[in-house]
């Protein structure tokens, strides 16, 4: 019997009607990541969201079954790619930005405050002159911008907290709310990486939960709880606010800040976070291959308790 928390799991949420967008959600097995095709019904234009560059921390060698997998579902469905997005650099995958774009030709894009958390993982690497994602990304997008995924309206919300420039985009009745919630049964994510701040975190879900109570929120990332053994990623805002163990309705922020940073405290650095952010600060590239052809990762050491 297929373990559902081993495999790519895959499910299609349908346009609800007018201005809603098709939605399909991916679940990455090895690091709990959702990536998603979010795609206007009329048009068949899509955004791909936060897809992962496969890679294996313990021999280093990356590989595209994710990428592969998400661009099948394109073609299945008769699908045009219009944009290749990122809410932020993610600290516990590769992104396929860079992939993406070569593949699709389609612009890859991300927040406009990601060139300080450049600023602040160029210090930690010491490598000032690594990272720059003017040059490494074809729209750095800010706070309320607006912009189409076909004929639908998306709009840009800033949402720090995990990282300092994580954005959330909100298509129709559609959320990418990426490392702010997790499922209601989870909670939220956490909020102790360079750059990231508790009470920063609770005023992003406050924003995002002000949203129209049917507005579907699409999370970054579900690793399942003692009493649920298959991956989930979609919940309403109704849904959240009546359920979600960390910040359903009642809840008072202190509460929740004195939660969220306790259970932090407890927290070791996610496996691939020193050679993700490495690369994917770069817009999903490895750095220049050095004289004998190969590519290498600079890694701090004694830098994090």
């Amino acid at each position: 019997m297929t373990d559902p928390l081993n495999s790519p799991v895959v499910r299609h949420s349908p346009s609800t009607g007018a201005a809603s967008p098709d939605v399909w959600g991916i679940y990455e097995p090895d690091t709990g990541s959702i990536q998603y095709i979010c795609a206007d019904p009329a048009t068949k234009k899509a955004a791909l969201i936060d897809v992962v560059w496969n890679f294996d921390p313990k021999n280093y060698r990356f590989s595209t079954e994710s990428i592969d997998q998400v661009l099948g579902i394109v073609q299945d469905q008769g699908l045009s790619v219009e944009w290749v997005l990122d809410t932020h650099p993610h600290a516990d995958h590769v992104m396929a930005s860079a992939h993406l774009k070569e593949r699709t030709g389609a612009p890859n894009a991300i927040g406009a405050l990601v060139p300080e958390i450049a600023r602040i993982w160029a210090d930690l690497y010491n490598l000032p002159d690594a990272f720059d994602p003017n040059r490494d990304f074809d729209h750095l997008f800010k706070e309320g911008e607006t912009f189409k995924i076909g004929e639908l309206d998306t709009k840009v919300m800033l949402s720090p907290g995990h990282t300092l420039g994580s954005i959330t985009y909100v298509c129709g009745d559609a959320a990418f709310v990426h490392d702010t919630l997790m499922q209601p049964d989870a909670g939220t994510s956490r909020s102790d990486f360079p750059g990231g701040k508790t009470t920063e975190l609770w005023d992003s879900i406050q924003d995002i939960l002000a949203l129209p109570g049917d507005t579907r929120l699409y999370i970054g990332h579900d690793y399942s709880t003692k009493e649920r053994d298959e991956p989930m990623w979609e919940a309403t805002v109704d849904d959240h606010k009546a359920n979600n163990i960390h910040v359903k309705d009642g809840t008072k922020r202190e509460e929740y800040i004195e939660r969220r940073q306790s259970r932090d405290a407890t927290l070791s650095l996610p496996d691939r976070i020193l050679a993700a952010l490495q690369i994917n600060l770069r817009g999903g590239r490895l750095p220049s291959s050095e004289g004998d052809g190969n590519h290498y990762l600079k890694l701090p050491v004694n830098r994090f308790d």
